[in-house]
């Protein structure tokens, strides 16, 4: 078993300028501060334009692939839960203010879904910034969530939360990094038909959910953490939440046959003297489908999984649904078909190590979906080359559906 406490080697001192020239910031003063820091300004620089574009969506070379997503009702038995979202949803927005409603909610395709980020400078105010609204608007938010994903989901994803919180109380930047420093967003109207959904997002959790006609998406996903456990406090325990995620990815990579793992591995250092420039990104490290990605060009690499052994297979499709266990029973169920359907067309790539304990990036790739796990370099935390307890993961719907948006045009061509 890892030992929890292993993050703590890496502390800065309290009054490291990493730490203490922002300790006391509000996020709005931190908001400012980020845009004239070198690194994050850069950052923010070549992600701002990014979300503005016309949506397209991920693909593969270039080519939007039609057809992938029909939007015919939910199969009995694969709804989502949109009564008990529906009535999370109203009671979010009977808590809430009237200048703030006017905050909080969008039309349902409206660019805004496209600002969600990961890191913890707010470069863009969307919706709501919980920890600036008071407790009944907090706990309905949670509430809303808590109703749109499985049980397992919620507490994932809301252990990010309380991770993001633990770090602050760390680090002594608890204004910034706390288990509220995430913004809500409505949008569209809710209902038992017709498409809306919800968007929440700050340091290491974002997730973008929209139901349609009994269907659900949840896309795009981002979690990850920093550390990726709490070792003391009301929180301490609860193991590594990714550490199912790990082991399944390497005991697939210790399975293959030498010639197929070595197909499989792109390269084999984490940052390779073989890569291309730009292969490893300040920000995102390997991650390649990450926030402002959304019509990102990803050419398919690694080894085909219909090459795989039929055991090699199956934890392929363990590991896709280890993500995809978010989602509710229903629809689970249904992503999953749709992910199951299209395996002949599925990749899986490797970078790193792979035997347990080592630091590693994989990407499953297919027409329906796209999974990464990526170990990173520290943030809050001081080391500079990735450690297994700096985790980010990311979930995307390539050729046209995250955000449920091929969903979205094909509901109002049907209305005009």
């Amino acid at each position: 078993m890892s030992d929890p406490s292993a993050f703590r080697a890496f502390l800065f001192p309290h009054d490291h300028p990493r730490l203490a020239d922002i300790r006391g910031m509000d996020p709005y003063g931190y908001r400012d501060a980020a845009r004239e820091d070198v690194f994050t300004g850069d950052l923010i620089k070549g992600w701002t334009p990014l979300y503005e574009n016309d949506f397209v969506g991920v693909t593969e070379d270039g080519t939007l692939r039609a057809g992938l997503y029909p939007l015919t009702p939910a199969e009995p038995g694969e709804e989502a839960p949109v009564a008990a979202m529906v009535e999370a949803a109203e009671r979010l927005l009977g808590v809430v203010e009237d200048g703030a409603r006017d905050r909080l909610t969008h039309a349902v395709d409206a660019v805004e879904w496209q600002t969600w980020a990961n890191p913890e400078f707010m470069q863009f105010d969307t919706g709501l910034r919980l920890d600036q609204c008071d407790d009944p608007v907090r706990d309905a938010a949670l509430a809303l969530v808590e109703s749109s994903l499985s049980p397992q989901g919620y507490a994932l994803a809301h252990r990010m939360m309380l991770i993001n919180g633990f770090l602050g109380e760390v680090v002594g930047l608890e204004s910034l990094l706390n288990a509220y420093s995430y913004n809500i967003a409505l949008y569209g109207t809710p209902d038992l038909r017709a498409p809306w959904g919800w968007q929440l997002f700050g340091h290491h959790a974002a997730l973008n959910c929209l139901v349609v006609d009994g269907r659900m998406s949840l896309s795009p996903v981002f979690l990850g953490a920093e550390p990726d456990q709490i070792d003391t406090g009301p929180y301490a325990g609860g193991g590594r939440p990714f550490a199912h995620r790990v082991d399944l990815a390497t005991r697939l990579m210790a399975s293959l046959p030498d010639d197929l793992r070595a197909e499989a591995i792109t390269y084999d250092e984490m940052v390779d003297p073989a890569m291309p420039e730009g292969r490893v990104h300040p920000g995102d490290e390997r991650h390649l489908a990450g926030a402002f990605q959304d019509n990102r060009v990803i050419p398919v690499e690694g080894v085909a999984v219909a090459r795989l052994p039929t055991h090699a297979q199956a934890l392929v499709l363990a590991l896709v649904e280890d993500f995809v266990a978010l989602l509710p029973e229903g629809p689970r169920r249904a992503r999953m078909r749709e992910i199951g359907a299209h395996l002949d067309e599925t990749t899986f790539s490797w970078i790193g190590g792979w035997k347990p304990g080592d630091v590693f990036y994989f990407r499953i790739q297919s027409p329906v979906v796209i999974v990464e796990l990526d170990h990173h370099c520290g943030v809050f935390l001081d080391y500079d080359v990735p450690q297994p307890f700096h985790i980010h993961t990311v979930m995307r719907t390539p050729h046209g559906n995250d955000y449920a948006r091929a969903w979205v045009r094909q509901w109002q061509a049907r209305q005009e």
